[in-house]
């Protein structure tokens, strides 16, 4: 769904005309955006909760010349932590949908060997010392 669904949703819901509808949705992306580049947070109840970050600096390497390695500086993203209703509601809309499944095949146990009575079973590392990775 792109903003102008969205805004067309919102205005048949609510009843009013549809560039009213824009508008909501201009207004709410500007008041999030301004809220969010002074670093603090926006908290939708049961929605979620936008914020913003500082991803740190790091190397890169340039796409045109990959034997080149280049700095890529610090820069400010938005973050959005899902509310608890929000995984609710996805969570319950994929119990009425079937997902799409790969084939699952079944395997059969494999067939483990008895032992007798008197044999004993091997240790396979002392508690001392860990298994030995290779």
């Amino acid at each position: 769904m792109n903003k102008a669904t969205l805004a067309l949703k919102l205005s048949e819901r609510m009843d009013i005309p549809r560039k009213q509808g824009e508008e909501f949705i201009e207004l709410l992306q500007e008041i999030i955006t301004d809220t969010l580049s002074k670093d603090e947070s926006v908290t939708i109840a049961g929605f979620g909760t936008f914020s913003s970050r500082i991803r740190s600096a790091r190397k890169g390497v340039n796409p045109r010349k990959p034997d080149e390695i280049i700095d890529v500086p610090a820069v400010k993203v938005p973050k959005f932590k899902a509310g608890k209703a929000l995984k609710d509601a996805l969570k319950a809309s994929m119990h009425g949908a079937k997902p799409e499944q790969e084939e699952v095949r079944e395997f059969a146990a494999p067939e483990v060997p008895e032992l007798s009575s008197d044999a004993q079973p091997e240790k396979p590392f002392e508690e001392s010392e860990g298994p030995v990775i290779e």
